[in-house]
């Protein structure tokens, strides 16, 4: 195989990760909006932030945003729900895909949002006026 061929099949590998990344965030959230029934998740107002899918596309890893929570132990109360309910998304995912096998979720409360805001606080104090 030319050095073209190999960069060509690493690209196009890459590319499908993200495929499957993508449609697993865009399904995840029509899951969450339209057939989760869990009030703890729907009345969170929890968004999926990001997916990572791993290179053999066996794990994905779901990143969980929500703007409603403030505790650590409600961000883990959230997660763990979510944990519990990952059987449920996953064969709904089946049943939405033509892919040989479904990935196994793993989910992350993301605190990306939660760490900008305090980082441009921060910056704020420190801005002369």
């Amino acid at each position: 195989m030319s050095g073209k061929q190999k960069l060509y099949h690493r690209a196009k590998n890459f590319g499908r990760e993200l495929r499957v990344a993508d449609f697993i965030r865009v399904e995840l959230t029509d899951l969450l909006r339209n057939k989760m029934r869990d009030p703890r998740v729907t009345e969170a107002d929890v968004t999926i932030s990001d997916v990572r899918v791993s290179r053999d596309l066996a794990y994905a890893d779901v990143y969980v945003a929500c703007n409603s929570v403030s505790e650590e132990t409600s961000e883990e109360a959230l997660i763990s729900v979510m944990r519990n309910a990952a059987g449920f998304f996953r064969s709904e995912l089946a049943q939405r895909h033509s892919m040989r096998t479904t990935p196994e979720l793993r989910f992350h409360f993301d605190r990306t949002e939660a760490e900008a805001n305090r980082i441009e606080e921060l910056l704020a104090r420190v801005r002369p006026s």
